[in-house]
């Protein structure tokens, strides 16, 4: 059978640009708050490129970053008044708690989501809901494991309030943990914020406690696994 002839101006994909598509779409890309820990490691693997203990170290600890820092693509549910994990991890508490006061919430109770992340897990934080910044608050703190209950209310924490087009507010709360040092959040008060967004980073083993508003429906229990951006925690009142 005769092959059929290429369109004129159609340009056949070489086998090296195959291969280059391919890498890209299985080795996800990093966040930027991850560069110098990946420079740092490299810059002693050429230093000492002539020293294959020195070389191979610093080229595995370049490698552990990289992926620490990954930061993959995702895809939200395209469903109405839905609340997203704003982390990959293990959902480690679905209770009810006072919010922060920086957060502006009340002082009442209200349905709260924690998801632990463990270092090997991906540590970017994504948006729960689509809306607008109106709260960004750090606060300094304690670094106890953020496993433990207390943590939401003694470690440093970066505190982030979102009030969607219907009128809800929905409040996100980075917690530093153990090992944790640096909280990176992007996001400024007034910023227009879609559903699954990055917005945020926390550094090598933490916590993220969503407060939502009361009335909620959750559909998550504790021990589930979560995949940022993509499963959903909850459904609006």
């Amino acid at each position: 059978m005769a092959r059929k002839p290429v369109p004129a101006g159609t340009a056949k994909p070489t086998s090296a640009a195959h291969i280059v598509s391919l890498v890209r779409k299985s080795v996800p890309p990093m966040h930027r708050a991850g560069i110098p820990f990946v420079v740092g490691p490299l810059a002693v693997a050429a230093l000492g490129r002539r020293n294959r203990w020195v070389r191979t170290a610093g080229l595995g600890a370049a490698g552990a970053c990289a992926a620490f820092f990954r930061n993959p693509s995702r895809v939200p549910p395209n469903l109405p008044g839905v609340v997203v994990a704003p982390a990959d991890g293990e959902v480690a508490l679905v209770d009810t708690a006072t919010p922060p006061p920086e957060l502006a919430l009340g002082t009442e109770p209200l349905p709260r989501v924690s998801i632990f992340l463990s270092v090997l897990d991906v540590h970017v934080q994504r948006s729960p809901v689509a809306g607008t910044v109106a709260e960004v608050v750090h606060r300094d703190g304690q670094f106890l494991s953020a496993d433990l209950a207390d943590a939401s209310e003694v470690n440093e924490r970066t505190s982030m309030r979102i009030h969607t087009a219907d009128g809800q507010d929905v409040g996100v709360v980075q917690i530093a943990g153990l090992i944790a040092r640096r909280i990176v959040c992007d996001a400024r008060v007034g910023d227009a914020i879609t559903l699954g967004d990055t917005y945020g980073l926390i550094r090598f083993g933490s916590r993220v406690d969503t407060y939502l508003p009361a009335g909620s429906e959750i559909l998550v229990l504790p021990g589930q696994r979560s995949v940022g951006a993509e499963t959903v925690l909850a459904r609006l009142p």
